[in-house]
């Protein structure tokens, strides 16, 4: 069976979050690749006011499998009371690319 990627997004209020979500997923072979984009403007409701703020998105590049502990660890260790966590499939990608996530992100003791 092909393994299946994804491309997981979260956003933050400060660049220096985004990184340390980013490093800790990349160190814990979570993601392969973390890319932080910002900042941007972002509008939306919260209870049950509208508002505005500037964020950091951080994009992790990962396989399926990973999804549920990479959410895990932005869930522990983000700031808002309900962080963004979205994963979209891959449905194309260069071969070399995709075998350097899956090989990224396997423990370092699966890779004996």
């Amino acid at each position: 069976m092909t393994e299946a990627y994804v491309q997981v997004t979260t956003t933050t209020d400060s660049r220096q979050e985004a990184a340390a979500l980013a490093k800790s997923a990349v160190r814990e072979r979570l993601a392969a690749c973390a890319q932080l984009v910002g900042p941007i403007a972002s509008t939306y409701w919260w209870e049950g006011e509208i508002e505005s703020a500037e964020e950091w998105m951080v994009v992790f590049k990962t396989t399926a499998n990973q999804f549920e502990e990479l959410a895990g660890l932005i869930t522990e260790n983000h700031s808002y009371d309900t962080p963004e966590i979205i994963a979209t499939p891959v449905v194309a990608g260069s071969a070399d690319y995709l075998g350097w996530v899956s090989e990224q992100t396997m423990a370092e003791d699966d890779t004996d």
